[in-house]
């Protein structure tokens, strides 16, 4: 009996040290929770203040807003022909090539033969024009009788006026007939023999047809020639609205490409489109490159840089920048526990700056991480919950 009363003493004893430990935890989770509000940050207006001490506001990156500052804007281009010295050719006539005489890359002078086309058109051309040419010769002959004959009083004034009003239409016709050969650099004949001509000097950079191909003035696709200057392209640049301040006609523009990484190409900006895309919301603008080496390809892919001046308006991390609803936002740390969010507007980033055009000044601390945070504090204070951020 002593025995059991001593182990039911012992089990007494461990009971009541169990519950004393159990509500001593209990007390600590109580304190803790008790003093957990205390740290957390609010949210006061458009302002998140941190407690004294916090250690939540240390956690916070913050960069300091920059002076305006020199930087280069880089933009997509694409390389083209430079449609003031390029021409792209079609048959004129339909027909069967016989003969190709230009092949790429050659180097042509106006007026040299290009291609040779065996058309019955082009020879019913020629038809018209030697008829054309034979009435007008019959109605010159006609006419001087009938000059001759009137001066010496047989024949009446209208059968002058006659022969005039024939020599007229014939003179008319020879002249459409024939003009329309010369026009494609041919001369009256009696073949059908077509040679087609480069109307431009330049170099092939396009052929599109083949020997015994059969031809029509009216068939779609591409050119049968494409001749240029290849020392000269366009630069044909997607900007977008935010880069329009910047761009001005004749500001100079440097070229560079993946494939040619160590070499740069001097170019200007020449022509500003009128309108925005509705669909990319770009600005078209084109620039002339100059490209004597031509190293530079047509429809290539390449990179224009432009210098942009210092202007009014001071930089900062496009991390400190966010968008919550439609609007740009940045927190800026007023004291050391409080942070203010501002409406900003700003333009595109450039070599790792955002300039701001509202919103920020030369000297304010920015927060470039942990700024969603803020957002989700403010956010949760508003009766509707806010607008959701966006990074």
């Amino acid at each position: 009996m002593k025995a059991q009363s001593s182990i039911e003493a012992l089990y007494a004893l461990v009971f009541a040290v169990c519950v004393l430990l159990a509500l001593f935890l209990l007390t600590s989770c109580g304190a803790k929770e008790a003093a957990a509000p205390e740290m957390q940050p609010v949210a006061k207006g458009q302002s998140v203040v941190f407690p004294k001490g916090s250690p939540g506001a240390e956690r916070l990156g913050v960069e300091r807003v920059e002076a305006p500052m020199e930087r280069d804007l880089v933009l997509p281009a694409r390389l083209t022909w430079d449609e003031d010295r390029t021409v792209r050719i079609f048959p004129p006539f339909a027909g069967r090539v016989t003969r190709v005489i230009a092949k790429v890359g050659d180097r042509v002078a106006a007026g040299q033969p290009l291609v040779e086309i065996m058309s019955p058109d082009f020879g019913q051309a020629q038809a018209d024009a030697r008829k054309a040419q034979a009435d007008l010769a019959l109605a010159t002959q006609a006419l001087d009788r009938q000059k001759d004959l009137n001066a010496h009083g047989v024949s009446a004034a209208k059968d002058l006026q006659q022969s005039e009003a024939d020599y007229a239409r014939a003179r008319a016709e020879a002249d459409r007939a024939v003009g329309r050969l010369t026009n494609y650099g041919q001369l009256v004949g009696n073949d059908n023999r077509f040679v087609l001509k480069s109307p431009v000097a330049g170099t092939v950079v396009e052929r599109n047809l083949n020997p015994g191909q059969e031809l029509r003035p009216d068939q779609p696709g591409a050119p049968l020639f494409v001749v240029t200057d290849p020392t000269r392209l366009w630069a044909v640049i997607d900007a977008t609205e935010a880069d329009l301040p910047v761009l001005k006609l004749g500001i100079p523009l440097v070229i560079s490409s993946n494939q040619f990484p160590d070499d740069a190409f001097s170019g200007e900006l020449t022509q500003l489109s009128d309108f925005v895309d509705p669909v990319t919301r770009t600005v078209k603008v084109r620039g002339v490159v100059p490209n004597a080496s031509r190293i530079l390809k047509g429809e290539m892919y390449v990179s224009a840089r432009v210098k942009v001046p210092k202007g009014d308006y001071p930089t900062v991390n496009p991390k400190a920048v966010y968008l919550s609803g439609v609007r740009n936002y940045v927190f800026v740390r007023s004291d050391a526990n409080t942070f203010v969010r501002k409406p900003v507007r700003v333009g595109r980033e450039a070599d790792g700056r955002v300039p701001v055009f509202s919103g920020l000044k030369e000297g304010d601390e920015a927060v470039v991480a942990g700024n969603l945070f803020l957002e989700q504090i403010l956010s949760s204070a508003r009766p509707e919950g806010g607008a959701t951020a966006k990074k």
